[in-house]
């Protein structure tokens, strides 16, 4: 038994553990658990054994109707617009479902890559019911200590591809770095540089290979030297942008995979006298409050991140009250906003 407090809580078997006893797949297994009607007699007989077998303790349904419950969120940071929107998106969605929300900054880890036992402790100890995980990245030790203590958990735009069967909620990012580049293309932009993310870092990849794939269709050849990453950090996005101005060719257009980090796009072309988008347009990503107070107004691609978080709360609801969903991965679609960042291309290297 681990005790938290007032607590006890038994790390007994996970679900994987009883579905490879029984010889079953791990939905078919949770089926059985939840009291699903689609399961042959056989099959059950052999998945409830295992489950008596190994002592698998079953979580209690979730009934909103009887019992206000608590729901976790995890996000990055709270100093940002991005997660405002995300807390805004749970805040609505808890509120249709009858639940309160507990807002954690970060996850604390141990030296051994799990979740701080204090936060550990607080969970189960105020009778959280889920946990949603906002731009998080678990190690495989942090999510052992979730199944093992039967905690539903969603993810909302995880740093890396999550393992199977983890359910995850983000945006249609690769579609989003298409249309971004080719609405550069058409206005006849063909030097289109991009200053991304993380290059380890799910969402960033995808857009990129979006750059990657809008570039091609068009029959236009692809720079290596005009691609930088900036981590997401508005003043090495400023440094990256300086960089591209040094090239004996530099763009006359940049995507930019995030509205934060073009704010220091348009530093490093005011530091240089150039201004948006007579001499360089500029795309971001997200479509941010600060995209439209810019100036002048940021075009970007749209990710709905408050309908996100609200999926991915409606999402952990069904799981807490013992469905789970067909699909592990959901993606909501982006889209472009035009603003005022675009035009034709102008020859920035006189300038």
């Amino acid at each position: 038994m681990v005790r938290t407090g007032s607590v006890s809580v038994a790390a007994g078997p996970t679900l994987a553990v009883v579905a490879r006893e029984a010889g079953v797949s791990v939905p078919t297994a949770s089926k059985v658990v939840n009291g699903r009607e689609d399961v042959a007699p056989e099959t059950r007989r052999r998945v409830t054994e295992a489950l008596d077998r190994l002592g698998y303790v079953r979580r209690p349904r979730f009934d909103a109707a009887k019992t206000p419950g608590l729901v976790d969120l995890v996000v990055h940071s709270l100093d940002s617009s991005w997660s405002g929107a995300v807390l805004h998106g749970v805040e609505a969605a808890a509120h249709d479902a009858g639940l309160e929300v507990v807002v954690s900054a970060g996850l604390t880890r141990t030296r051994g890559g799990r979740p701080e036992r204090g936060w550990l402790d607080k969970l189960i100890a105020r009778g959280s019911s889920g946990v949603l995980f906002n731009l998080a990245e678990l190690t495989a030790s942090q999510y052992a200590w979730l199944e093992q203590h039967r905690i539903p958990f969603v993810m909302i735009d995880p740093v890396l591809e999550p393992p199977p069967g983890v359910v995850s909620v983000g945006a249609a990012n690769w579609h989003g770095g298409v249309i971004a580049t080719e609405h550069l293309l058409s206005l006849g932009h063909e030097r289109i540089a991009v200053i991304a993310g993380h290059q380890r870092k799910m969402c960033s990849t995808a857009r990129v290979a979006g750059y990657r794939s809008a570039l091609a269709s068009a029959g236009v050849r692809h720079r290596p030297e005009y691609v930088r990453h900036a981590g997401f950090d508005e003043s090495v996005a400023r440094c990256r942008m300086l960089d591209l101005l040094d090239l004996p060719e530099p763009p006359t257009a940049v995507f930019v995979c995030s509205d934060r980090m073009a704010l220091g796009v348009y530093e490093a072309l005011a530091e240089r006298g150039l201004s948006v988008p007579d001499d360089m347009s500029v795309v971001g990503f997200d479509d941010l409050p600060e995209a439209r107070w810019l100036s002048p107004a940021l075009t970007t691609v749209r990710q709905p991140l408050s309908e996100m978080a609200a999926t991915a709360l409606r999402l952990l609801v069904r799981m807490m009250d013992g469905d789970r969903p067909e699909s592990t991965r959901t993606e909501l679609s982006t889209r472009l906003v035009e603003r005022s960042s675009t035009a034709g291309p102008c020859d920035t290297s006189s300038g």
